[in-house]
């Protein structure tokens, strides 16, 4: 064995900077290309928004004004501005910052000092202005190195911090934003500060009654069993309702932070309204049945909170105060109290969600029957199911690599083949389907059980009791990109917006980008997603270069198959943003057809003829 020196040259100090550069994911999660909700990228966002948020909440600035183009960011408040002797200092010192004063910052987002010196780090280009009393102070930096320091000057500009940064491509690489995961982000901060105005991208976001105008945006009201019931306290606020849906659906946040992964906060507010309602009707319900259907949000602000990971998803925290009560008791009185009196004060309300209930409590016992066989035959199953190709690392895991697991929903033996022999066995699966599955539009959930294939593919992705131990972090459509793909992906969106909404409304849908054109010559090749890049191509290699055009998944060998899923992957989420109503959108997709729908397809097709002559014209 040889001889390894461990002296004093072994041990190395990294300075902040290097320390979050090296291990970015400790600061921000995963880093990703922005194709997810919870990349790198969109945390970057929210550490700078938040600082602002902070102010807000401290009673200094009404307006936040936010600019994102492709690469560059550009925040505007209108707060106290950073003290302009520690300007340098609040950007790129770690564990300094004013929220370490208590009295300044009870109930901030954040309270480490972190967040924007990991913006800072991990930007190409970062900027930061204060304004303080007719004064103000620059600083630039690359890197987290700083490049500019301003003296202080006296300026005109109103009271606040503009910060500015393009997010370092050399970590970020082939990165973009996607519109609607920004506007999600900024709704939030507008339903969790009631009277904030954020100007983003010049566009309005401003909400007047807080929770209740974020359920009224993700809820159909005609849909909704009843109006929507809105409780506040001190620290807490709760809105409510019971949807025609299947599963249920949750939106929890701390401090103003949307904790999407839940936490302590969010279990309370389930077990208090199962106990709540058992109470107020004399009856020990199922907690399936009273939760079944519901769309809720659920806000509270904590001293000093703790939460599971730096990207501050999931609180972990026990306690409402270092010496205040648990947050089951907290939060389980608070609802005792509100929620009862709102029910025998509102008698209509009261009647229509326990209408609701005993529905669901009819609906699972009529299913129990062909549950139990169905369960037993995708046991069965399996054992030697030919289907599924499985991986070794699973997203309902703690392991490291959980959020790179993904599956692949192909149609076909030649598709899924090539996938099955290129994919990352450790964190990719591939599960075949037999031709087109059943359009399901309008059936009820007995359809999952009774179809052997959706059934599989449910238990496949372990979502049956809603998406706690879903195994993978991406569900990805993999088919061809021509008339009989478009329609198994219609068809499997419609499964999942159906009778999974939530997996879609979570952000783990997606249909898989593959190439059109492979255009080469002897020294290169370049895969081309879209015409336009088919052009370039062809002007970059030049001298007539060979163009294959892709009709099939199954025609792309392994070998470039690997190109695709890997490294280089190229995902497309299917979003919902605040304004889609899956009744409507699977009525006009996927319902009797109408002239609407007709019109809409002539008008959209594009026939494989006119992508054959595009060769053509090279």
């Amino acid at each position: 064995m040889a001889d390894v020196q461990y002296t004093e040259d072994s041990i190395k100090s990294l300075d902040w900077r290097e320390h979050i550069r090296l291990r970015p994911g400790m600061y921000i999660g995963k880093l990703g290309d922005g194709s997810s909700p919870d990349d790198g990228i969109y945390v970057l966002v929210k550490e700078v928004i938040d600082n602002s948020i902070d102010e807000h909440m401290m009673g200094f600035g009404k307006t936040i004004e936010v600019k994102i183009s492709d690469q560059r960011v550009e925040i505007r408040d209108y707060g106290r501005g950073i003290p302009l002797g520690k300007v340098v200092d609040c950007v790129s010192k770690i564990n300094t910052g004013g929220k370490y004063d208590s009295s300044a910052f009870q109930k901030s987002v954040g309270l480490n000092g972190v967040g924007t010196k990991a913006v800072n780090a991990l930007s190409g280009y970062f900027k930061v202005q204060a304004f303080r009393e007719g004064k103000t102070k620059i600083a630039e930096f690359e890197r987290g190195i700083i490049k500019t320091d301003s003296e202080i000057t006296s300026s005109s500009g109103r009271n606040g911090t503009f910060i500015a940064f393009e997010p370092d491509t050399t970590i970020f690489k082939n990165y973009h934003f996607i519109p609607g995961f920004l506007e999600e982000q900024i709704w939030n901060y507008a339903f969790l500060n009631a009277g904030l105005t954020i100007n983003f991208n010049g566009e309005k976001f401003h909400s007047a009654r807080g929770l209740y105008d974020l359920l009224e945006r993700k809820t159909d009201e005609e849909n909704n069993r009843y109006p929507i019931i809105q409780l506040k306290g001190d620290d807490i606020e709760i809105a409510m309702t019971h949807a025609n849906q299947y599963g249920e659906e949750y939106y929890s946040f701390v401090n103003g932070q949307n904790t999407t992964q839940g936490g302590t906060h969010l279990i309370a507010f389930k077990e208090a309204v199962v106990r709540t309602i058992r109470d107020f009707y004399g009856k020990n319900y199922d907690p399936s049945d009273i939760r079944q259907s519901i769309v809720a949000a659920v806000a509270v602000r904590v001293q000093e909170p703790v939460f599971e990971s730096q990207t501050k998803t999931k609180l972990g925290s026990q306690n409402v105060a270092p010496d205040g009560p648990t947050m089951r008791t907290f939060i389980n009185d608070f609802v005792k109290k509100a929620l009862d009196d709102f029910l025998h004060k509102n008698p209509e309300t009261a009647d229509a969600l326990h209408k609701r209930i005993m529905q669901s409590e009819r609906e699972r016992k009529d299913m129990a029957g062909i549950k139990k066989l169905a369960n037993d035959r995708a046991k069965k199953a399996n054992l030697h199911n030919k289907k599924l190709r499985d991986c070794r690392v699973h997203y309902d895991t703690n392991h490291d690599n959980k959020d790179n697991t993904m599956i692949f929903i192909t149609e076909g033996d030649s598709a899924s083949g090539s996938i099955t022999k290129s994919r990352d066995v450790q964190t990719q699966a591939v599960f075949s389907l037999r031709g087109k599955p059943l359009n399901c539009y309008g059936k009820t959930k007995k359809l999952v059980y009774e179809n052997e294939e959706f059934n599989l593919l449910q238990h496949a992705l372990n979502i049956e009791e809603g998406l706690e131990g879903l195994r993978y972090r991406k569900v990805i459509i993999a088919t061809d990109a021509d008339v009989d793909g478009m329609h198994i992906r219609l068809l499997l969106m419609t499964f999942f917006l159906q009778f999974f909404p939530d997996l879609v409304r979570d952000g783990h849908l997606y249909i898989l980008d593959t190439p059109l054109f492979r255009v080469r010559n002897k020294k290169e090749t370049i895969y081309c997603y879209t015409d336009e890049e088919r052009r370039n191509a062809i002007a970059k290699l030049g001298n007539k270069p060979e163009i294959t055009r892709f009709k099939g998944l199954g025609e792309i060998s392994p070998e470039e198959f690997g190109e695709f899923i890997n490294e280089n992957i190229k995902l497309d989420p299917i979003i919902l943003n605040n304004q889609t109503k899956i009744k409507d959108l699977l009525s006009f997709y996927m319902g009797t057809n109408t002239m609407e729908r007709q019109l809409f397809i002539i008008d959209k097709l594009r026939i494989e003829k006119d992508l054959e002559e595009v060769i053509g014209t090279v």
